[in-house]
């Protein structure tokens, strides 16, 4: 359906309102956004931009969807030239997008997967879709491996109590992975965002590691080998 010039001029001070937005996030923090500063840099009253963005915790959740895709692109784009039976490729380009994009926006990524902005919640029905992207192409690519025969050497015994739980997920996602397969895929999601909070966060301390990228490489063997992509 084409657009109304009303509709196409909407749509750009909207791009623009969310591009003012990550630069004040970077130079800022999330807890230090103000609609104000972004109608100032907008070149508009500061009433002005309330048309477009109500309030502080909507230009967040805006923020936080922009920033969800965007990771969710990286991978993408990460993935478009590795063979789709080559599972081990895929979750290596899958984990090295992550880390790439995460050093490269760490304002944004400390955004996403960082410490709460205190007194907002983002809302579900907005980001729930987005913010499953990069997970549901984790899912997506152990499960192949699964039924293609090619996670192997997992003996975990599952506690029961999760039986239900890993049910539902294989209802609502589509997959066929058993348990075992499942809660490793839980233990890899952890496991490679929890190694990328690490560098980004700066948890590792200054002088820890002189080659952080050889650390996160290390860090895959262990995980492929942990789900028994290896």
């Amino acid at each position: 359906m084409t657009q109304t010039p009303r509709e196409r001029a909407r749509q750009q001070t909207m791009v623009e309102i969310v591009a003012i937005g990550r630069s004040h996030l970077e130079l800022h923090g999330a807890a230090g956004l103000s609609l104000r500063a972004v109608a100032r840099d907008l070149g508009v009253v500061s009433s002005a931009v309330y048309r477009y963005v109500k309030n502080r915790d909507e230009l967040l959740t805006l923020l936080v969807v922009d920033g969800y895709n965007a990771l969710g692109d990286a991978v993408d784009a990460a993935l478009e030239d590795v063979s789709a039976e080559d599972f081990k490729a895929q979750f290596r380009a899958t984990g090295r997008a992550v880390r790439e994009w995460a050093l490269a926006e760490p304002a944004r990524y400390g955004l996403l997967f960082g410490s709460p902005v205190p007194g907002y919640e983002a809302p579900a029905e907005q980001t729930m879709t987005p913010g499953t992207r990069v997970v549901m192409r984790l899912v997506l690519i152990l499960d192949a491996a699964y039924a293609a025969g090619q996670l192997t050497g997992r003996e975990q015994v599952i506690d029961p109590r999760l039986s239900a739980d890993f049910a539902a997920i294989r209802q609502d996602l589509g997959v066929t992975m058993d348990d075992s397969a499942l809660a490793a895929g839980v233990l890899a999601w952890t496991s490679l965002f929890g190694a990328v909070n690490f560098e980004v966060f700066g948890q590792y301390g200054a002088d820890t590691f002189s080659t952080p990228a050889g650390l996160f490489e290390s860090h895959l063997d262990g995980i492929e080998s942990m789900v028994g992509l290896r």
